[in-house]
C-alpha cells in the first residue's frame, strides 16, 4: 500500500470514529435537553394552572433532530444539526491547551435554538420569520459552549472548564425563555407596509401572506 493510501485509511479511520463520537454524544444530549425541555413546560405549567386559560403551552417532537416548545405566544424551536464542525482556527479557544493539546476536542455538534411567533405555525403563514437566538457547541467530553443574545452570550462561554449536565441544560432552556418573553414584537416599520399587491389583500382572508417576526425591517443583529 503507497504512503499516500495509508494516509488516506488513516485519516478516514481516525475523524471517522471522532466525527461519529460527537454526533452520537450530540444526540445523547439532545435527548437529554428533551427531558429537560419537558420538566422545565410541565413546572411553568403547573404553576400557571388557573391563571388564563386563554395562555397555553405545549411540547412537540418533530422528528429525530427537533423539538418544538410553545410557552404564551411563542414558540422555540430545538434542532440539533446532524454534522459535525470544528472550530476554525482563528478562534480563541485555540489559545487553550485543551484545544492545542488535544485537537480531537475542537469537534464539536451544534443544537440550535431559534424563536417564532405561535401564530406562524397556527395560521401557517409560511413567510414568516423567526430568528436564532442560540446555539450550544458540544464536544466529545461533554465541554460545551452558547453563542446567543443577551445572558446566553456569556453566562455560558467556558469552553474549556465547563461540562453540559442536566442543571447546565436547564439554565441554558430558562434562559432562551427568558429572552425569548422579553423579546417582543414591534410595529414594522410605515415603509414596509405602504405597498400591497391585490393577491396579497385577496389572500389575506384566507390567511395572512404578509411575512411577520418580531424584528421584521429591522437590524435585528444590534439586539443585545
Amino acid at each position: 500500500m503507497s504512503e499516500a493510501r495509508e494516509n488516506i485509511h488513516r485519516v478516514i479511520r481516525d475523524k471517522g470514529i471522532l466525527k461519529q463520537d460527537v454526533f452520537q454524544n450530540t444526540q445523547q444530549v439532545f435527548q437529554d435537553l428533551r427531558l429537560v425541555l419537558r420538566e422545565v413546560l410541565g413546572d411553568i405549567e403547573k404553576q400557571f394552572a388557573h391563571a388564563d386559560s386563554r395562555v397555553t403551552f405545549n411540547l412537540s417532537d418533530k422528528g429525530d433532530f427537533q423539538t418544538e416548545m410553545k410557552v404564551a405566544g411563542d414558540v422555540l424551536v430545538f434542532q440539533m444539526h446532524t454534522n459535525v464542525f470544528q472550530f476554525d482556527q482563528s478562534h480563541s479557544l485555540w489559545k487553550s491547551g485543551y484545544l492545542r493539546e488535544q485537537p480531537e476536542n475542537s469537534y464539536v455538534g451544534i443544537i440550535n435554538i431559534y424563536n417564532f411567533l405561535a401564530d406562524s405555525f397556527k395560521y401557517q403563514r409560511l413567510t414568516d420569520v423567526g430568528y436564532l437566538i442560540g446555539r450550544i457547541f458540544v464536544n466529545r467530553e461533554d465541554h460545551f459552549l452558547v453563542q446567543g443574545k443577551r445572558q446566553m452570550g456569556y453566562q455560558f462561554n467556558d469552553f474549556v472548564n465547563a461540562k453540559l449536565d442536566h442543571a447546565a441544560l436547564t439554565q441554558i432552556v430558562e434562559a432562551a425563555l427568558l429572552y425569548t418573553l422579553d423579546f417582543d414584537l414591534l410595529t414594522p416599520p410605515y415603509e414596509n407596509m405602504q405597498i400591497l399587491s391585490v393577491e396579497e389583500i385577496q389572500s389575506m382572508g384566507h390567511s395572512q401572506v404578509l411575512a411577520t417576526g418580531k424584528r421584521l425591517g429591522f437590524q435585528f443583529g444590534i439586539e443585545k
